[in-house]
């Protein structure tokens, strides 16, 4: 898979291609890839979602409340999807904020090989539709998700969206 938000050029492809001009210069104020662990344990889910939010601020990264939202939204679905379905497997799970100069990617990384769908959930259950949301709200805001496996057996699920709002 393409270099999709890791290593030393992290920008996926949304939001329009960078000029090569561009990333010969110095990064902006706010670019730069952060990352934390947790346990998967459910108090891992706010608090998650709140050192996101936290971390946007304080970097300064320019985000739309709009943005913001749908972050933050990405983000419980994905740490509530590995506290629920893979702490039996991977008792820590990681989060990854990279920034680029027009895009922010999340992402949820865990240990435990079994690669998530998006499934059609049925209308009379409260759960279920997390990734449905995660892939509509990434959707909408012009970005892009996916999962990749991590050579240690596990996997990253993210979410790319453009810092300026695109509506497909």
């Amino acid at each position: 898979m393409d270099n999709l938000g890791r290593g030393s050029d992290p920008s996926p492809e949304v939001g329009g291609n960078v000029s090569p001009d561009r990333r010969a210069t110095v990064p902006l104020p706010y670019e730069g890839v952060w990352r934390f662990t947790a346990p998967a344990v459910d108090a891992s889910v706010p608090q998650a979602r709140h050192a996101v939010r936290d971390l946007l601020f304080r970097q300064g990264v320019p985000v739309s409340d709009d943005l913001v939202q749908g972050l933050l939204l990405i983000v419980s679905e994905l740490v509530t999807n590995a506290v629920r379905h893979a702490a039996l497997l991977s008792p820590m799970l990681a989060v990854e904020v990279a920034v680029g100069a027009e895009w922010v990617r999340v992402s949820v990384e865990d240990n435990h090989p079994y690669r998530p769908t998006a499934l059609e959930a049925d209308h009379g259950q409260t759960g279920g539709r997390g990734l449905l949301l995660v892939r509509e709200v990434t959707r909408e805001s012009g970005g892009v998700c996916d999962v990749e496996h991590t050579a240690s057996g596990g996997k990253v699920i993210w979410a790319a969206l453009p810092l300026t709002a695109g509506v497909v």
